[in-house]
């Protein structure tokens, strides 16, 4: 069965803008990957893939366009724009006109990491998001608990915007949060406009419990908040190599999927990919 892979990242910690890779924890993946490692670590079922920014940075995402444009694996890439900017339609303009550029399937900023929690529910970023939704762009939504409200704040404020949950919402899997993670998931699925990653629990888990039956009960809940047309398959790729490894990502999903129907199964695994993100 064909799959696409919506959400790996690549980098070089040689380009000098990957500090955040000398934190405490990261020092299994602080190196190179490219698609070629990619390529020796994803099953032979991958056919395509979604490339994700890591950095709010220019520089990056013309990195990331040079790397696609030369690649048959890469059919989309999820960049970086300064969404509070009142030109961020010319910046998505230069994008398109760059090698890659055509690949631009939607923008990712990370809101996790900024210092004002409502950052995603100021009238600014509402605005950048929806001009995306105009040009049929995405919106990637990475969070952690302190960003959930304003994710709904912003869901409800841009409803013709498609918005794709980054790692279900980064639970706090390994510190045992459920109830304030489950609920307010179910609260977002409840947005027509939102879909949902199937991605980033191993590393979410305490060591030596990333395992399926811990990891299970979240798996379940997004494919019953949302329902699998509404899930799309991710490796989160390289970070996995923390806790795992494609392998791990790999064979866990199968097992999170193992009782859904065989559409069900396509819809995770490559369906709700090429409709988030309008893949060729």
């Amino acid at each position: 069965m064909s799959v696409v892979d919506a959400h790996h990242h690549l980098w070089d910690p040689a380009t000098g803008d990957n500090q955040w890779l000398d934190s405490p924890g990261l020092e299994g993946i602080n190196r190179a990957y490219t698609l070629d490692d990619l390529r020796a670590v994803a099953p032979a079922d991958v056919e395509a893939t979604v490339l994700v920014q890591t950095l709010n940075s220019t520089a990056e995402t013309e990195r990331l366009l040079a790397a696609a444009a030369g690649s048959a694996l890469v059919a989309g890439v999820v960049a970086w724009v300064d969404l509070t900017s009142a030109d961020v339609g010319a910046q998505l303009d230069r994008l398109a006109a760059q090698p890659g550029g055509t690949k631009v399937v939607g923008i990712r900023h990370l809101a996790q990491d900024e210092p004002d929690p409502r950052w995603l529910a100021r009238e600014d970023v509402a605005r950048g998001v929806a001009e995306l939704g105009r040009r049929g762009l995405t919106y990637d939504v990475l969070v952690r608990a302190p960003q959930r409200a304003a994710a709904l704040e912003l869901a409800r404020a841009v409803p013709d915007v498609r918005l794709v949950l980054d790692h279900a919402g980064k639970p706090g899997i390994g510190d045992g949060e459920w109830d304030g993670w489950a609920s307010w998931l179910t609260e977002l699925a409840a947005f027509p406009n939102v879909d949902c990653k199937l991605s980033g629990l191993l590393t979410e888990a305490a060591p030596g419990k990333q395992d399926v039956t811990t990891l299970r009960p979240y798996a379940e809940h997004v494919l019953g908040a949302f329902g699998p047309d509404r899930v799309l398959y991710g490796s989160d790729w390289p970070v996995c190599e923390l806790a795992g490894g494609y392998p791990a990502v790999w064979a866990s999903t199968q097992e999170f999927l193992a009782g859904l129907s065989e559409a069900e199964r396509t819809a995770v695994r490559s369906g709700t990919a090429r409709r988030a993100y309008a893949l060729p």
